[in-house]
């Protein structure tokens, strides 16, 4: 690459930052949504509803302590990692694994009126596997869940910004 090009591409870079560019999306902090409270109806507390939690109150939407006091109700109605090996070796050692993260949710008002039908949110990773490195793979395994649980609760909140009544 010529110094002009060099140049030039680093421009255009700094030009970019400079403007406040980011990707539609990415940004999960002054999201606006139609509703100021929400309940969450859950199965049980999980480091997927802490999350969520936390990003809906850094939103300043009002978590509400009972579904009547609520203008909308999100209720997660499964939360499910699971594992499955994906290829073996010629001595059937696994080498590769599928990891899947699925969360099922609906919301709705007080009406009973659907904000978001029922709808499943699934994410799967593929985890190399070596046995020399069990203690590596297990915590690359639990970065890797969490960054689809992460993935999850941005999912979650992007689809809430677009949730309006569906009379």
């Amino acid at each position: 690459m010529t110094n002009a090009t060099r140049a030039l591409l680093l421009l255009t870079m700094l030009t970019l930052a400079a403007c406040g560019f980011h990707l539609r999306g990415s940004n999960l902090k002054e999201v606006q949504f139609a509703f100021k409270s929400l309940y969450l109806k859950v199965p049980g507390e999980t480091p997927f509803v802490a999350d969520l939690r936390r990003v809906l109150a850094s939103n300043k939407v009002t978590i509400a302590p009972s579904a009547e006091s609520a203008e909308l109700v999100l209720e997660i109605v499964s939360e499910q990692s699971l594992k499955q090996i994906l290829s073996l070796s010629g001595s059937g050692r696994v080498q590769e694994y599928q990891l899947f993260y699925r969360i099922s949710l609906r919301a709705y008002d007080n009406q009973q009126n659907d904000w978001l039908p029922t709808d499943e949110i699934s994410l799967s990773r593929i985890l190399p596997y070596d046995d020399a490195q069990v203690l590596a793979k297990e915590q690359e395994e639990a970065t890797l869940y969490r960054d689809m649980r992460n993935d999850a609760v941005a999912q979650v909140v992007r689809r809430l910004n677009r949730a309006k009544p569906q009379l």
